[in-house]
Protein backbone atom coordinates (compact mmCIF):
# COMPACT_ATOMS: atom_id res chain seq x y z
CA UNK A 1 0.00 0.00 0.00
CA UNK A 2 1.41 3.40 -1.04
CA UNK A 3 2.04 5.76 1.87
CA UNK A 4 0.58 9.29 1.46
CA UNK A 5 2.82 12.33 1.29
CA UNK A 6 3.02 14.37 4.48
CA UNK A 7 1.82 17.98 4.09
CA UNK A 8 4.66 20.48 3.78
CA UNK A 9 3.78 24.16 4.30
CA UNK A 10 4.76 26.32 1.38
CA UNK A 11 4.53 23.59 -1.23
CA UNK A 12 3.01 24.83 -4.49
CA UNK A 13 0.84 22.71 -6.79
CA UNK A 14 2.85 20.38 -9.00
CA UNK A 15 0.27 17.70 -9.83
CA UNK A 16 -2.46 18.53 -12.32
CA UNK A 17 -5.53 16.37 -12.94
CA UNK A 18 -7.24 17.15 -16.25
CA UNK A 19 -10.66 15.80 -17.13
CA UNK A 20 -10.95 14.83 -20.79
CA UNK A 21 -14.09 14.65 -22.89
CA UNK A 22 -14.59 12.83 -26.17
CA UNK A 23 -13.92 16.14 -27.94
CA UNK A 24 -10.30 15.98 -26.77
CA UNK A 25 -8.25 19.16 -26.65
CA UNK A 26 -11.07 21.18 -28.16
CA UNK A 27 -13.02 20.84 -24.91
CA UNK A 28 -10.22 21.98 -22.61
CA UNK A 29 -10.17 25.41 -21.05
CA UNK A 30 -7.06 27.54 -21.75
CA UNK A 31 -5.89 26.94 -18.18
CA UNK A 32 -6.30 23.17 -18.47
CA UNK A 33 -4.52 23.10 -21.82
CA UNK A 34 -1.65 25.17 -20.41
CA UNK A 35 -1.30 22.83 -17.42
CA UNK A 36 -1.26 19.83 -19.74
CA UNK A 37 1.38 21.38 -21.99
CA UNK A 38 3.50 22.40 -19.00
CA UNK A 39 3.82 18.87 -17.63
CA UNK A 40 7.02 16.86 -18.09
CA UNK A 41 5.14 13.58 -17.66
CA UNK A 42 1.50 12.87 -18.57
CA UNK A 43 -0.19 9.73 -17.22
CA UNK A 44 -3.44 8.48 -18.71
CA UNK A 45 -5.26 5.68 -20.45
CA UNK A 46 -4.27 5.13 -24.06
CA UNK A 47 -7.59 6.66 -25.16
CA UNK A 48 -6.98 9.75 -23.02
CA UNK A 49 -3.41 10.16 -24.27
CA UNK A 50 -4.66 9.98 -27.85
CA UNK A 51 -7.39 12.55 -27.14
CA UNK A 52 -4.80 14.90 -25.57
CA UNK A 53 -2.30 14.65 -28.42
CA UNK A 54 -0.02 16.27 -29.34
CA UNK A 55 1.73 16.15 -25.96
CA UNK A 56 4.61 18.41 -24.98
CA UNK A 57 5.78 15.99 -22.28
CA UNK A 58 6.25 12.24 -22.18
CA UNK A 59 3.03 10.23 -22.26
CA UNK A 60 2.86 7.22 -19.95
CA UNK A 61 -0.07 4.80 -20.24
CA UNK A 62 -1.50 3.60 -16.95
CA UNK A 63 -0.20 0.21 -15.83
CA UNK A 64 -2.55 -2.50 -14.60
CA UNK A 65 -3.40 -2.02 -11.82
CA UNK A 66 -3.23 1.77 -11.95
CA UNK A 67 -1.96 1.84 -8.36
CA UNK A 68 1.39 0.48 -9.60
CA UNK A 69 2.08 4.00 -10.95
CA UNK A 70 1.46 5.76 -7.63
CA UNK A 71 4.99 5.39 -6.18
CA UNK A 72 6.49 6.91 -9.35
CA UNK A 73 3.99 9.78 -9.27
CA UNK A 74 4.75 10.55 -5.63
CA UNK A 75 8.48 10.39 -6.35
CA UNK A 76 8.00 13.27 -8.79
CA UNK A 77 6.86 15.62 -6.03
CA UNK A 78 7.67 19.18 -6.99
CA UNK A 79 8.02 18.49 -10.73
CA UNK A 80 5.14 19.30 -13.13
CA UNK A 81 3.11 16.14 -13.66
CA UNK A 82 -0.32 15.64 -15.24
CA UNK A 83 -2.91 12.91 -14.84
CA UNK A 84 -5.66 12.50 -17.43
CA UNK A 85 -9.13 11.26 -16.45
CA UNK A 86 -12.59 11.01 -17.95
CA UNK A 87 -14.87 13.99 -17.34
CA UNK A 88 -14.99 14.79 -13.65
CA UNK A 89 -12.01 13.07 -11.96
CA UNK A 90 -13.73 13.28 -8.56
CA UNK A 91 -16.93 11.47 -9.57
CA UNK A 92 -16.04 7.75 -9.61
CA UNK A 93 -12.66 8.82 -11.03
CA UNK A 94 -9.04 8.82 -10.01
CA UNK A 95 -9.18 12.23 -8.32
CA UNK A 96 -10.35 11.12 -4.88
CA UNK A 97 -7.87 8.25 -4.79
CA UNK A 98 -4.92 10.52 -5.64
CA UNK A 99 -6.10 13.12 -3.13
CA UNK A 100 -5.67 10.49 -0.39
CA UNK A 101 -1.97 10.35 -1.29
CA UNK A 102 -1.15 13.94 -2.27
CA UNK A 103 -2.13 16.96 -0.11
CA UNK A 104 -4.97 18.90 -1.74
CA UNK A 105 -2.86 22.08 -1.75
CA UNK A 106 -0.40 20.43 -4.14
CA UNK A 107 -3.08 19.49 -6.70
CA UNK A 108 -4.76 21.53 -9.41
CA UNK A 109 -7.81 19.94 -10.98
CA UNK A 110 -9.67 20.88 -14.16
CA UNK A 111 -12.86 18.80 -14.28
CA UNK A 112 -15.26 18.58 -17.18
CA UNK A 113 -18.89 17.49 -17.10
CA UNK A 114 -19.19 13.94 -15.81
CA UNK A 115 -20.94 11.23 -17.78
CA UNK A 116 -23.83 11.64 -15.34
CA UNK A 117 -24.11 15.37 -16.10
CA UNK A 118 -23.94 14.77 -19.85
CA UNK A 119 -26.55 12.00 -19.68
CA UNK A 120 -28.91 14.08 -17.54
CA UNK A 121 -28.59 16.94 -20.01
CA UNK A 122 -29.38 14.65 -22.95
CA UNK A 123 -32.41 13.11 -21.22
CA UNK A 124 -33.71 16.14 -19.33
CA UNK A 125 -33.36 14.34 -16.00
CA UNK A 126 -32.83 16.02 -12.64
CA UNK A 127 -29.59 14.66 -11.16
CA UNK A 128 -30.69 15.11 -7.52
CA UNK A 129 -33.65 12.84 -8.30
CA UNK A 130 -31.51 10.23 -10.08
CA UNK A 131 -29.40 7.42 -8.59
CA UNK A 132 -25.87 7.61 -10.02
CA UNK A 133 -23.91 4.37 -9.79
CA UNK A 134 -20.94 2.72 -11.43
CA UNK A 135 -20.78 -0.82 -12.77
CA UNK A 136 -17.28 -0.25 -14.13
CA UNK A 137 -15.13 -2.85 -12.45
CA UNK A 138 -18.00 -3.67 -10.07
CA UNK A 139 -20.36 -6.58 -9.55
CA UNK A 140 -23.46 -6.16 -11.70
CA UNK A 141 -25.67 -7.04 -8.71
CA UNK A 142 -24.52 -3.87 -6.96
CA UNK A 143 -27.37 -2.14 -8.77
CA UNK A 144 -30.02 -4.30 -7.04
CA UNK A 145 -30.78 -1.96 -4.08
CA UNK A 146 -31.40 0.89 -6.54
CA UNK A 147 -34.04 -1.03 -8.50
CA UNK A 148 -37.10 0.64 -7.00
CA UNK A 149 -40.44 1.21 -8.77
CA UNK A 150 -40.36 4.46 -10.75
CA UNK A 151 -36.65 5.02 -10.06
CA UNK A 152 -34.35 6.69 -12.54
CA UNK A 153 -30.81 5.35 -12.57
CA UNK A 154 -27.67 6.36 -14.44
CA UNK A 155 -24.98 3.68 -14.47
CA UNK A 156 -21.44 3.80 -15.82
CA UNK A 157 -20.97 0.62 -17.85
CA UNK A 158 -18.06 -1.78 -17.68
CA UNK A 159 -18.13 -2.29 -21.47
CA UNK A 160 -20.51 -2.85 -24.37
CA UNK A 161 -21.98 -5.97 -22.77
CA UNK A 162 -23.24 -4.19 -19.63
CA UNK A 163 -26.56 -2.84 -21.02
CA UNK A 164 -27.65 -6.30 -22.17
CA UNK A 165 -26.65 -7.84 -18.85
CA UNK A 166 -28.63 -5.23 -16.92
CA UNK A 167 -31.62 -5.78 -19.20
CA UNK A 168 -31.49 -9.49 -18.41
CA UNK A 169 -31.29 -8.79 -14.69
CA UNK A 170 -34.31 -6.48 -14.86
CA UNK A 171 -36.39 -9.01 -16.78
CA UNK A 172 -35.39 -11.77 -14.36
CA UNK A 173 -36.54 -9.69 -11.37
CA UNK A 174 -39.96 -8.79 -12.79
CA UNK A 175 -38.99 -5.40 -14.23
CA UNK A 176 -38.93 -6.33 -17.89
CA UNK A 177 -41.03 -3.29 -18.82
CA UNK A 178 -38.24 -0.94 -17.74
CA UNK A 179 -36.96 1.49 -20.36
CA UNK A 180 -33.21 1.48 -21.06
CA UNK A 181 -31.35 4.21 -22.93
CA UNK A 182 -27.75 3.60 -23.94
CA UNK A 183 -25.71 6.78 -24.32
CA UNK A 184 -22.52 6.04 -26.23
CA UNK A 185 -19.32 8.13 -26.49
CA UNK A 186 -21.07 11.29 -25.26
CA UNK A 187 -19.55 14.64 -26.15
CA UNK A 188 -17.66 13.51 -29.24
CA UNK A 189 -18.24 12.80 -32.93
CA UNK A 190 -19.24 9.17 -32.21
CA UNK A 191 -22.02 10.10 -29.80
CA UNK A 192 -25.17 8.02 -30.14
CA UNK A 193 -28.33 7.50 -28.06
CA UNK A 194 -30.46 4.37 -28.44
CA UNK A 195 -33.28 2.94 -26.37
CA UNK A 196 -35.06 -0.35 -25.83
CA UNK A 197 -37.21 -2.19 -23.29
CA UNK A 198 -35.49 -4.60 -20.93
CA UNK A 199 -37.56 -7.71 -21.73
CA UNK A 200 -36.93 -7.38 -25.47
CA UNK A 201 -33.53 -5.68 -25.39
CA UNK A 202 -31.89 -6.16 -28.79
CA UNK A 203 -29.31 -3.38 -29.16
CA UNK A 204 -26.01 -4.61 -30.59
CA UNK A 205 -22.55 -3.22 -31.36
CA UNK A 206 -22.67 -0.99 -28.30
CA UNK A 207 -19.62 1.22 -27.83
CA UNK A 208 -17.56 0.12 -24.80
CA UNK A 209 -17.66 3.75 -23.60
CA UNK A 210 -21.30 4.02 -22.65
CA UNK A 211 -23.58 5.15 -19.85
CA UNK A 212 -26.84 3.36 -19.19
CA UNK A 213 -30.02 5.19 -18.23
CA UNK A 214 -32.76 3.11 -16.61
CA UNK A 215 -36.39 4.01 -15.94
CA UNK A 216 -37.63 1.23 -13.67
CA UNK A 217 -41.08 -0.22 -14.35
CA UNK A 218 -41.93 -2.96 -11.87
CA UNK A 219 -44.62 -5.63 -12.18
CA UNK A 220 -46.75 -6.31 -9.07
CA UNK A 221 -44.70 -9.43 -8.31
CA UNK A 222 -41.32 -7.79 -8.98
CA UNK A 223 -38.43 -8.68 -6.67
CA UNK A 224 -37.93 -5.26 -5.07
CA UNK A 225 -35.63 -4.88 -2.05
CA UNK A 226 -37.69 -2.90 0.51
CA UNK A 227 -36.10 0.18 2.07
CA UNK A 228 -37.30 -0.75 5.58
CA UNK A 229 -35.47 -3.17 7.90
CA UNK A 230 -36.80 -6.63 8.55
CA UNK A 231 -36.68 -8.21 5.08
CA UNK A 232 -38.75 -11.34 4.68
CA UNK A 233 -36.72 -14.40 5.66
CA UNK A 234 -37.12 -15.77 2.13
CA UNK A 235 -34.63 -13.14 0.90
CA UNK A 236 -31.83 -15.04 2.64
CA UNK A 237 -30.51 -18.45 1.78
CA UNK A 238 -30.19 -20.13 5.18
CA UNK A 239 -30.06 -23.40 7.10
CA UNK A 240 -32.29 -22.12 9.90
CA UNK A 241 -29.46 -20.16 11.55
CA UNK A 242 -31.06 -16.82 10.79
CA UNK A 243 -32.16 -13.82 12.83
CA UNK A 244 -35.83 -13.87 11.85
CA UNK A 245 -37.46 -10.85 10.20
CA UNK A 246 -39.35 -9.41 13.18
CA UNK A 247 -36.42 -9.84 15.58
CA UNK A 248 -34.05 -8.51 12.92
CA UNK A 249 -36.08 -5.32 12.53
CA UNK A 250 -35.95 -4.69 16.28
CA UNK A 251 -32.24 -5.54 16.32
CA UNK A 252 -31.44 -3.08 13.51
CA UNK A 253 -33.37 -0.39 15.35
CA UNK A 254 -31.35 -1.09 18.50
CA UNK A 255 -28.06 -0.96 16.55
CA UNK A 256 -29.04 2.51 15.24
CA UNK A 257 -27.06 2.49 11.95
CA UNK A 258 -25.49 5.79 10.96
CA UNK A 259 -23.93 6.68 7.62
CA UNK A 260 -20.40 5.43 7.08
CA UNK A 261 -20.19 3.18 10.13
CA UNK A 262 -18.70 -0.31 10.53
CA UNK A 263 -20.62 -3.17 12.15
CA UNK A 264 -19.21 -6.35 13.60
CA UNK A 265 -21.71 -9.20 13.11
CA UNK A 266 -20.41 -12.02 15.31
CA UNK A 267 -21.82 -15.50 14.86
CA UNK A 268 -23.35 -14.14 11.67
CA UNK A 269 -25.24 -17.24 10.51
CA UNK A 270 -26.78 -16.23 7.18
CA UNK A 271 -25.44 -12.67 7.40
CA UNK A 272 -28.87 -11.06 7.47
CA UNK A 273 -28.02 -8.40 10.06
CA UNK A 274 -24.80 -7.42 8.26
CA UNK A 275 -26.63 -7.20 4.96
CA UNK A 276 -29.47 -5.09 6.31
CA UNK A 277 -26.96 -2.83 8.08
CA UNK A 278 -25.31 -2.14 4.70
CA UNK A 279 -28.67 -1.64 2.98
CA UNK A 280 -29.48 1.21 5.39
CA UNK A 281 -26.85 3.48 3.78
CA UNK A 282 -24.46 3.06 0.81
CA UNK A 283 -21.46 4.10 2.93
CA UNK A 284 -22.06 1.48 5.64
CA UNK A 285 -19.75 -1.53 5.94
CA UNK A 286 -19.74 -4.72 7.98
CA UNK A 287 -17.52 -7.59 9.04
CA UNK A 288 -19.42 -10.86 9.35
CA UNK A 289 -17.65 -13.47 11.49
CA UNK A 290 -18.78 -17.08 11.17
CA UNK A 291 -16.95 -20.22 12.31
CA UNK A 292 -18.59 -22.64 9.87
CA UNK A 293 -17.23 -22.62 6.31
CA UNK A 294 -20.56 -23.49 4.68
CA UNK A 295 -22.32 -20.65 6.48
CA UNK A 296 -19.52 -18.22 5.66
CA UNK A 297 -19.90 -19.10 1.97
CA UNK A 298 -23.65 -18.62 2.31
CA UNK A 299 -23.17 -15.12 3.78
CA UNK A 300 -21.10 -14.15 0.74
CA UNK A 301 -23.81 -15.42 -1.62
CA UNK A 302 -26.56 -13.58 0.27
CA UNK A 303 -24.55 -10.35 0.29
CA UNK A 304 -23.99 -10.56 -3.45
CA UNK A 305 -27.64 -11.36 -4.20
CA UNK A 306 -28.72 -8.23 -2.32
CA UNK A 307 -26.09 -5.98 -3.89
CA UNK A 308 -23.81 -5.30 -0.90
CA UNK A 309 -21.01 -7.83 -1.40
CA UNK A 310 -18.32 -5.17 -1.82
CA UNK A 311 -19.12 -3.72 1.60
CA UNK A 312 -19.15 -6.91 3.68
CA UNK A 313 -15.98 -8.75 4.68
CA UNK A 314 -16.64 -12.36 5.69
CA UNK A 315 -14.22 -13.66 8.34
CA UNK A 316 -14.03 -17.38 9.02
CA UNK A 317 -13.35 -18.47 12.59
CA UNK A 318 -14.51 -18.24 16.18
CA UNK A 319 -15.64 -14.74 17.16
CA UNK A 320 -13.32 -14.34 20.15
CA UNK A 321 -10.26 -15.47 18.19
CA UNK A 322 -10.74 -12.95 15.37
CA UNK A 323 -11.49 -9.70 17.22
CA UNK A 324 -7.90 -8.42 17.18
CA UNK A 325 -7.84 -8.72 13.37
CA UNK A 326 -10.96 -6.63 12.79
CA UNK A 327 -11.15 -2.89 12.04
CA UNK A 328 -12.58 -0.80 14.89
CA UNK A 329 -16.40 -0.89 14.87
CA UNK A 330 -19.02 1.68 15.73
CA UNK A 331 -21.55 -1.05 16.51
CA UNK A 332 -21.41 -4.75 17.37
CA UNK A 333 -24.09 -7.41 17.05
CA UNK A 334 -23.56 -10.76 18.75
CA UNK A 335 -26.05 -13.21 17.30
CA UNK A 336 -24.21 -16.41 18.13
CA UNK A 337 -21.74 -17.41 20.80
CA UNK A 338 -22.91 -14.90 23.42
CA UNK A 339 -21.90 -17.37 26.15
CA UNK A 340 -18.30 -17.54 24.89
CA UNK A 341 -16.16 -16.48 27.89
CA UNK A 342 -14.88 -12.94 27.63
CA UNK A 343 -16.53 -12.20 24.27
CA UNK A 344 -18.94 -9.47 25.41
CA UNK A 345 -16.23 -7.79 27.49
CA UNK A 346 -13.83 -7.82 24.52
CA UNK A 347 -16.50 -6.25 22.31
CA UNK A 348 -17.16 -3.51 24.86
CA UNK A 349 -13.45 -2.75 25.04
CA UNK A 350 -13.13 -2.28 21.26
CA UNK A 351 -16.11 0.05 20.92
CA UNK A 352 -15.55 3.83 20.91
CA UNK A 353 -17.56 6.23 23.06
CA UNK A 354 -21.22 6.11 21.98
CA UNK A 355 -20.62 2.76 20.29
CA UNK A 356 -23.55 0.32 20.45
CA UNK A 357 -23.55 -3.35 21.43
CA UNK A 358 -26.59 -5.54 20.84
CA UNK A 359 -26.61 -9.22 21.78
CA UNK A 360 -29.41 -11.75 21.28
CA UNK A 361 -29.77 -15.09 23.07
CA UNK A 362 -32.26 -17.94 22.84
CA UNK A 363 -30.54 -20.43 25.18
CA UNK A 364 -30.45 -20.35 28.96
CA UNK A 365 -26.65 -20.20 28.87
CA UNK A 366 -26.72 -17.24 26.53
CA UNK A 367 -29.36 -15.50 28.61
CA UNK A 368 -27.24 -16.00 31.74
CA UNK A 369 -24.32 -14.27 29.99
CA UNK A 370 -26.54 -11.33 29.08
CA UNK A 371 -27.92 -11.07 32.61
CA UNK A 372 -24.37 -11.02 33.98
CA UNK A 373 -23.29 -8.34 31.49
CA UNK A 374 -26.32 -6.24 32.36
CA UNK A 375 -25.60 -6.57 36.08
CA UNK A 376 -21.99 -5.51 35.49
CA UNK A 377 -22.37 -2.59 33.08
CA UNK A 378 -26.07 -1.70 32.81
CA UNK A 379 -27.83 -1.15 29.51
CA UNK A 380 -31.28 -2.43 28.61
CA UNK A 381 -32.65 -5.96 28.75
CA UNK A 382 -35.83 -7.09 27.01
CA UNK A 383 -37.57 -10.30 26.06
CA UNK A 384 -38.91 -10.49 22.50
CA UNK A 385 -41.68 -12.97 21.73
CA UNK A 386 -43.24 -13.55 18.33
CA UNK A 387 -46.11 -15.86 17.41
CA UNK A 388 -47.44 -16.69 13.97
CA UNK A 389 -50.89 -17.91 13.03
CA UNK A 390 -50.86 -21.59 12.03
CA UNK A 391 -53.42 -24.34 11.37
CA UNK A 392 -54.67 -26.23 14.43
CA UNK A 393 -56.72 -29.06 13.07
CA UNK A 394 -59.38 -27.35 10.99
CA UNK A 395 -58.98 -24.07 12.86
CA UNK A 396 -56.20 -21.50 13.37
CA UNK A 397 -54.10 -20.78 16.42
CA UNK A 398 -50.91 -19.04 17.48
CA UNK A 399 -47.61 -20.90 17.18
CA UNK A 400 -44.95 -19.09 19.27
CA UNK A 401 -41.31 -18.90 18.19
CA UNK A 402 -38.53 -19.29 20.74
CA UNK A 403 -38.35 -16.09 22.81
CA UNK A 404 -35.25 -13.95 22.36
CA UNK A 405 -33.50 -12.15 25.19
CA UNK A 406 -31.86 -8.98 23.93
CA UNK A 407 -29.28 -6.82 25.70
CA UNK A 408 -28.64 -3.32 24.35
CA UNK A 409 -25.67 -1.33 25.65
CA UNK A 410 -24.15 2.00 24.65
CA UNK A 411 -20.59 2.79 25.66
CA UNK A 412 -20.40 5.93 27.80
Amino acid sequence: MTAPLAPEPGRTPWLTIVGMGEDGRAGLSPAAAAALDGADIVYGGRRHLALAAPLSGEGRPWPSPISDAYPDILARRGRPTCLLATGDPFHFGIGAEIARLVPAGEIRAFPQPSAFSLAAARLGWSLPETACVTLHGRDLLGIVPHLQPGARILALSWDGSTPGAVAGLLAERGMGGSRLTVLEAMGGPRERLRGDVAESFALTEIDPLNTLAIEVVAQPDARIVPVSPGLDDAWFENDGQLTKAEIRAVTLAALRPRAGEILWDLGAGAGSVSIEWCLRHPANRAVAVERREDRADRIARNARALGVATRIVVMRGASGATLTELPPPQAVFVGGGVAEPGLLAACRARLPAAGRLVANAVTLEGEAALLAAHAETGGRLRRLSIAHAAPVGGLTGWRPAMPVTQWVWTKP
